[in-house]
């Protein structure tokens, strides 16, 4: 096997290690637990609930990206916006919760899925692709 594809894993469909995904996953809980248990003290995310979908990490692992979505999808940007200003605090917290050798540094972006799947769904239901659906249907 070559040596740019040993530890890789072949199942995963972002290309990433297995490891990659056990350590996203680490800081992805360690995100939750921070922003669900209240310890960020910032005006702008108060009153909000934050859903930690997803952490994707570099494959030194120094660098976590992670998607959020405030409950409702509502303040997004200003919710990504407190995040950063608190990235210290979060990247300490992250550090003492997820045993690593190096604290990743932490990007704030926002979880784009839902949209994009409610967006599929009003494409599959417009009438063009229904009239699609039904031809195929009938003549099987």
């Amino acid at each position: 096997m070559p040596r740019s594809q040993r530890g890789k894993s072949h199942s995963s469909p972002s290309g990433a290690s297995q490891r990659q995904l056990r350590v996203g996953e680490l800081v992805r809980h360690a995100m939750s637990d921070i922003l669900s248990g209240g310890s960020v003290h910032d005006s702008a995310l108060e009153g909000h609930i934050i859903t930690v979908p997803e952490v994707r990490m570099s494959p030194d692992l120094k660098l976590a990206t992670v998607y959020i979505m405030p409950l409702g999808g509502r303040d997004t940007d200003e919710v990504i916006a407190a995040l950063a200003r608190n990235k210290k605090f979060l990247r300490g917290e992250v550090a003492h919760r997820v045993n690593l050798k190096f604290a990743p540094d932490l990007r704030f972006r926002a979880d784009e899925r839902f949209d994009e799947a409610e967006r599929i769904e009003k494409l599959l239901r417009t009438p063009a692709v229904q009239r699609d659906l039904k031809t195929d249907s009938d003549e099987a």
